[in-house]
């Protein structure tokens, strides 16, 4: 290290000479070689001289009056907001409102400590970017080739169906062709025998008009005059083909199009979770059942489905949906309080800013229900169909989509902006294959249940993969304040808790089980609502210790 320090240090030139530096005048700035010290000493200087070794010139700490340089600050001047030295004080500071510079010193570090750690509190976040950036960055080639080899192969389709075209439009030519040498060759022999018997007709007339026969001319005059000419004859047309031109615009349109890269702002917002905030509570070794619901839906004629979701009410009620065009209010001990009559069936729903928002699948919008029971659209998802719903810390609406075999999670505004889309992982490839249910963990973890996969996959708040958990069918999922994942398992009868990091904890099996588990919320005081899908009914779960 010190070798690398003198090379640099020969490559200075002291200010007076070009010789070596050696050292270095902090309150000149002036750098010095041996010889040339006493002689810059000899200038007389106002701020005096402190001459140092050139490698400690940006070692020093110390602070220097602005107005009287040669002399160290040792206080700090409130009203002027400013380091002075003691000569300071008891002249043109005299009348302000002061402190002991150390005091100052003390408050700054303070600050500036606080700062430092938000700063590298976020390190582990940005080093996570980096690493998706990074992965995406040696995926890029491969993926816009696998869209190259995309359009290519649907040029390929295009020419085996032009040639499937022209083949076709070829074979109609040939048959028409066959068919008018048919009814032209038909139509010759009609007219060479009409010709044939116009010239008979004229042989017998000739000869006649030489005789006296009468009797032959009257034989002949019927013959004659029976005798048709052509009064019209068919003629018949020649295949036209007609030509589609070929405008650009209208065969990139119907051929297709690729979609421009997007740049999609993503809020790096200060995130206030960390690991020691979240309580420590003990599991119960044996969750009990405390009370039961009946949510008298009818079920499904088919399916014998009944009840689908929940979402809990700050005042601790809990909103179901189920086979029937009603939402449902029952509090914890199963009493009715209230329905609200709405045009579709409801799967999907969260609680947002205290009012049940659903996603509409038909219609493929978002809707919310007023405070005066009225159904209002929020925003529509274009031809995209909307599937689980949660809403955000944030206070944005994480929906799952929907379209032609494609699947992401949208972060929508409460006016349908689109503020965040994830779709592909670090490899840009797909994440998900048939998102359901989707939730939202306290440290940021956006979780949703594929169902095709069989598994409930979670990302962070940025979109980027954090892990994936297997073995749980028809699943749907929510979260609860000391960060559990709680994933119901449809086919296995059960519930599966994990930590906060998809590892897993243990199964939630009251006794007399679980029955098709469905629609799943967390009560606080350490409860869970969970629904039977076939049975329609609802049973408040005690998981955890108070």
């Amino acid at each position: 290290m010190m070798a690398s320090r003198d090379e640099a240090q020969d490559l200075v030139e002291c200010n007076l000479c070009q010789q070596p530096v050696s050292f270095f005048c902090r309150r000149c700035g002036v750098n010095l070689c041996d010889t040339c010290i006493a002689i810059h000493l000899r200038v007389k200087s106002k701020n005096g001289h402190d001459i140092i070794d050139y490698t400690s010139k940006d070692d020093d700490d110390t602070c220097h009056c602005d107005s009287h340089p040669q002399n160290d600050c040792s206080a700090y001047c409130i009203t002027c907001e400013a380091p002075i030295c003691m000569l300071c004080v008891s002249i043109k500071h005299k009348s302000h409102e002061m402190s002991e510079l150390s005091d100052k010193i003390e408050e700054l570090l303070k600050v500036i400590a606080k700062e430092n750690d938000r700063l590298q509190s976020s390190k582990h976040e940005l080093e996570r970017i980096l690493e998706h950036t990074t992965k995406m960055l040696s995926s890029i080639s491969l993926i816009y080739k696998q869209r190259k080899n995309e359009v290519t192969a649907l040029g390929e389709e295009w020419h085996k169906q032009i040639e499937e075209t022209v083949k076709k439009l070829h074979q109609e030519l040939d048959d028409m062709q066959k068919e008018h040498e048919t009814v032209l060759q038909k139509q010759k022999e009609k007219f060479k025998e009409l010709i044939g018997k116009v010239d008979e007709m004229n042989v017998k007339t000739t000869k006649l008009q030489k005789s006296k026969n009468v009797t032959e001319m009257q034989t002949f005059v019927p013959v004659i005059e029976k005798q048709g000419t052509l009064s019209e004859f068919s003629q018949y047309s020649f295949p036209t083909f007609y030509e589609c031109k070929i405008d650009v615009n209208y065969l990139q349109t119907h051929f297709g199009y690729v979609d421009k890269m997007q740049e999609k702002k993503t809020s790096l917002m200060e995130n206030n979770f960390k690991e020691n905030d979240l309580p420590g509570r003990r599991m119960l070794e044996a969750p009990t059942v405390t009370s039961v619901i009946d949510t008298g839906f009818p079920a499904n004629e088919k399916t014998n489905n009944r009840l689908y979701c929940m979402a809990v009410t700050d005042d601790n009620k809990v909103w179901m949906g189920g086979y029937s065009r009603e939402l449902k209010l029952f509090d914890l001990l199963g009493n009715l309080h209230h329905t609200v009559s709405i045009t579709t069936q409801v799967i999907y729903l969260c609680m947002y800013n205290k009012l049940v928002v659903y996603s509409d699948v038909n219609d493929k919008a978002v809707r919310i229900i007023s405070a005066t029971d009225t159904v209002v659209t929020m925003f529509t998802t274009g031809d995209w169909e909307p599937f689980g719903i949660t809403s955000a810390a944030s206070g944005d609406l994480l929906v799952c989509l929907y379209r032609d075999n494609q699947n992401k999670v949208v972060r929508y505004s409460s006016t349908g902006t689109v503020l965040q889309e994830i779709q592909y992982d670090s490899q840009c490839l797909p994440l998900y294959k048939e998102v359901v249910y989707i939730t939202e963990n306290v440290n940021g973890d956006i979780i949703v249940t594929d169902w095709e996969n069989n598994t409930v996959v979670a990302v962070d708040r940025l979109g980027i993969f954090r892990y994936s958990y297997s073995g749980v069918t028809c699943s749907t999922v929510t979260t609860d304040s000391v960060g559990h994942v709680i994933v119901t398992d449809y086919n296995g009868d059960n519930i599966h808790m994990m930590d906060r990091d998809g590892q897993f904890l243990r199964y939630i099996i009251h006794e007399g089980g679980i029955n098709r588990p469905r629609g799943v919320c967390i009560l606080g005081d350490g409860e869970m609502m969970v629904g039977e899908c076939k049975t329609g009914i609802a049973k408040r779960i005690k998981y955890l210790e108070k």
